[in-house]
């Protein structure tokens, strides 16, 4: 590796990829491929023991998949900069990648003298989505945003013991786990339960625990006293 090259991390099932993309990479005098993985699990391994400038990740790497890898590597690599890609334009794809701290998204369709500037361009700090997708991903956006603002406005409806049990219920606990835990009866916590459901205008236990992540709002929750 010559002083002042990119560090690439190359991360994909299918070795006739890889080897395609390394060699094109290589050919670049400032990017250097110091590592190459076959799924998620040795990707974020290979990311903390060569300290990549750049992961390029495929999204449906077995065994941990790019979305969660990304994340990984971002948590023990924080300097890493990461680009995901996918077989074809996925809007869902995209929102996934840039939501857990994506700067990049390609498809597999794109040039690969796309992904070379893509990968320079990351490195720079610039975000890269590609232009006919950037529409629908600031829609997305906007909509979760408003589905946040929305499971807010309903927290906000609920007493600080309904949100240690809303807390609670999120971690799968039973209403025997919530009594002890609040120190309340095993009546007083089912009472709780169906105030927050109500309030939360969901219908099961498991609604309101989904209600919960997909909204990102445990915490703000209130937590349980121990």
């Amino acid at each position: 590796m010559t002083e002042g090259q990119l560090r690439v991390l190359l991360a994909d099932e299918q070795s006739l990829f890889r080897e395609a993309v390394k060699v094109v990479l290589s050919s670049e005098g400032d990017l250097d491929v110091v590592a190459e993985a076959r799924d998620g699990v040795q990707a974020v391994a290979e990311a903390e023991r060569t300290q990549p400038d750049v992961a390029l990740l495929d999204a449906n790497l077995p065994n941990c998949d790019g979305i969660r890898a990304t994340q990984l590597i971002l948590a023990r690599v924080p300097a890493c900069r990461v680009i995901v890609f996918s077989g074809q334009e996925d809007e869902r794809v995209l929102l996934e990648a840039m939501e857990a701290g994506a700067s990049g998204y390609l498809s597999k369709e794109a040039p690969l003298a796309e992904l070379i500037e893509a990968t320079r361009a990351v490195h720079r700090g610039e975000a890269l989505v590609p232009p006919r997708m950037l529409g629908a991903l600031l829609q997305r956006v906007i909509h979760r945003r408003r589905e946040r603002d929305e499971a807010i406005k309903r927290m906000t409806n609920l007493t600080r013991r309904e949100r240690e049990v809303l807390a609670l219920l999120a971690q799968g606990a039973d209403n025997d786990v919530i009594a002890q835990r609040l120190v309340i009866s095993p009546e007083t916590a089912r009472t709780h339960v169906q105030n927050v459901l109500g309030k939360l205008r969901v219908h099961s236990r498991l609604e309101a625990a989904a209600f919960v992540t997909q909204n990102g709002i445990l915490d703000d929750l209130v937590p349980a006293e121990r």
